[in-house]
């Protein structure tokens, strides 16, 4: 299985091009431009106190703070190294053997899946349809194979992304946890990656009891601007909880983001500034980038959009164009159900937006590439 790269790489780019980290712009992961909330910053440089002891491993404050955040019991709440960590953990944990992967999506839970030995099939989104998720199609899709083919095993386990990863689409929560009670009587697990949902309440499902056999998986890498501290959590009935802890390598989580990930949960004045500045700076991204000959933009709930290049330009070709002007965004051309024109540019501030709108226009508009 060829792997695809995440974004974010910056250390490899600036390896390459001979700079200074902090001479690129990357658009390639998707972070709060805003930073992490002044909160966090203070909590984390008090927080050095703690690095002479091993870190809490039942993370029991972080997730005292998640309970009263959501209104649930904190038995519900595994907190992880990154929602990466617990990506790998659900498919040998949960006996997963066989799961039916919602794309185009993120390239862990196929990789996850393969390394625990087992297997995908994916259910593609129609591009005609704006990569729209069309939940009744899972069913269908479950119904036709109930009976597998010899030699595959039966689907025991639905993931989907929501808001979505690379398309930026997302469902409502409603259809969701349709989809999740309906999964669950088959005797099948649901897991919904929410690592974006804070930029999309209306798509999250976790205002309400969960359904049997689901798991919820958040972030607090991409809104709360924390990727280098790694944190993560899922969500489950208490039973699931503990049996996917029980995998769990001992102090996966440093104190430091345990600490910093809190003060980040309690920060509502930071958050709601940092929805109302995206909720700005995305439209007149999409805007512009929408007037771009020949680019088609498709609509997104969260802090990235998806675009495909006029036909005739390769993503790979302007990626690496832009790569060596310091300008780092995510070619998707090799992610399943994209296709070759295919990129995702994460909204930054104004001024970085700008510096990247002025690169692809003379890029595209010039055929500078």
């Amino acid at each position: 299985m060829t792997r695809i790269g995440h974004g974010g790489d910056v250390y490899a780019a600036a390896r390459e091009l001979g700079r200074d980290l902090h001479q690129l712009l990357d658009f390639s992961a998707s972070i709060n431009p805003l930073g992490p909330s002044p909160a966090a910053l203070r909590t984390m440089r008090a927080a050095e106190v703690l690095l002479s002891h091993y870190p809490d491993p039942a993370c029991w404050a972080l997730r005292q703070s998640l309970a009263r955040h959501w209104h649930r019991p904190a038995e519900e709440f595994l907190v992880g190294n990154g929602s990466t960590e617990l990506i790998h953990l659900l498919p040998r944990t949960l006996a997963i053997r066989h799961l039916l992967l919602i794309g185009p999506t993120f390239s862990e839970y196929a990789e996850a899946m393969t390394r625990a030995g087992g297997q995908v099939t994916m259910l593609m989104a129609d591009r005609a349809n704006g990569y729209r998720l069309r939940l009744e199609l899972v069913l269908a899709a479950l119904q036709k194979r109930r009976r597998p083919a010899s030699g595959a095993s039966p689907i025991d386990a639905v993931l989907l992304c929501n808001p979505n990863s690379p398309t930026g689409r997302a469902c409502d929560a409603g259809a969701v946890r349709t989809l999740a009670r309906l999964v669950a009587r088959r005797g099948l697990w649901c897991i919904v990656d929410e690592s974006f949902a804070e930029y999309a309440d209306h798509a999250s499902i976790l205002s309400e009891p969960l359904p049997p056999r689901t798991v919820v998986l958040r972030s607090f890498t991409k809104f709360y601007g924390l990727p280098g501290l790694r944190a993560g959590y899922a969500v489950a009935k208490p039973g699931v909880i503990a049996q996917i802890a029980t995998q769990q390598p001992p102090w996966s989580v440093n104190m430091l983001a345990q600490q910093t990930a809190l003060a980040a949960l309690q920060d509502a004045r930071h958050a709601g500034r940092s929805l109302r500045f995206m909720e700005r700076e995305r439209a007149r991204v999409q805007k512009a980038l929408t007037r771009l000959p020949g680019c088609t933009v498709f609509p997104s709930a969260v802090n990235f959009l998806l675009m495909e290049l006029p036909v005739g330009q390769k993503a790979t070709a302007v990626v690496a164009v832009l790569r060596r002007q310091g300008l780092l965004i995510r070619d998707c051309s090799q992610v399943p159900g994209l296709n070759g024109r295919s990129v995702r540019i994460a909204v930054r501030s104004r001024a970085d937006n700008d510096r990247l709108l002025r690169a692809l226009s003379s890029l595209l508009c010039e055929g500078g590439a």
